[in-house]
């Protein structure tokens, strides 16, 4: 997480345009079968592992420094440096009344956090004047940081789009962190994450629309994981 914050002030301060993937298994399957959103992936300032499976694969091939950087931490942490560097900051995503509690709690939280705009798009694909007249709202806002609160692989594919239309300095995936943070929906127990249950945790909480996901993709990631190491070590 330090490192990552490094890199992100350093990219902030030579003004560089980037976006960063929290990626999970979910977000590496889609990878595996879909090559237009594994390029989006590769073509990321940063991807960073959004779950201890991955990290857990991440040190059996021998990347022994790898942790998990868990999207509403990264949020959270990123608000503070922000905060403390006074970037400003546009959350965009989820519904306007979630998006309604999420700035008032990061205002108790950072309370000198400078939220300069918020949009909750519709829940369909946007026509393009509608992509335009968001890409000249966050423009017109001078935003430096983008949070993106949309699931996998919907904000991916909007950061990689957008990225050419903003002069903003960072995009940042963050997924369901938006409602984790302004207490919409409830995170998964601290032990639970450690030990890379939370997808469990979720299953319980949205069985009907997680079982499928989770069987297949689960499967397909011990394959991969086992295929890599194998050919690793080969």
């Amino acid at each position: 997480m330090e490192d990552l914050l490094l890199r992100i002030k350093r990219s902030v301060l030579n003004d560089e345009h980037i976006y960063i993937c929290e990626t999970s298994v979910h977000g590496l399957i889609e990878a595996q079968r879909r090559p237009e959103f594994q390029q989006i992936l590769n073509h990321a300032g940063f991807n960073v592992p959004d779950g201890m499976p991955i990290v857990w694969a991440g040190i059996m091939m021998g990347k022994k420094g790898i942790e998990r950087i868990y999207g509403p931490k990264l949020m959270e942490n990123l608000c503070a440096l922000s905060e403390k560097m006074k970037w400003k900051i546009f959350l965009y995503g989820t519904t306007d009344s979630t998006l309604d509690l999420l700035s008032k709690k990061l205002k108790r939280i950072f309370p000198k956090l400078i939220i300069v705009g918020r949009h909750a798009p519709p829940f369909r694909a946007l026509l393009d004047v509608e992509k335009n007249e968001i890409y000249q709202k966050i423009n017109s806002s001078q935003a430096h940081v983008v949070f993106v609160g949309l699931s996998t692989p919907k904000q991916e594919l909007w950061m990689y789009e957008a990225k050419t239309h903003l002069n903003v300095n960072i995009l940042v995936g963050v997924g369901a962190a938006f409602d984790f943070i302004a207490g919409i929906k409830p995170q998964a127990p601290i032990f639970m994450q450690r030990n890379g249950l939370e997808w469990l945790f979720r299953l319980f909480q949205e069985p009907r629309r997680l079982w499928k996901r989770y069987l297949i993709n689960n499967t397909l990631f011990c394959y991969y994981c086992f295929r890599s190491i194998f050919l690793l070590r080969k």
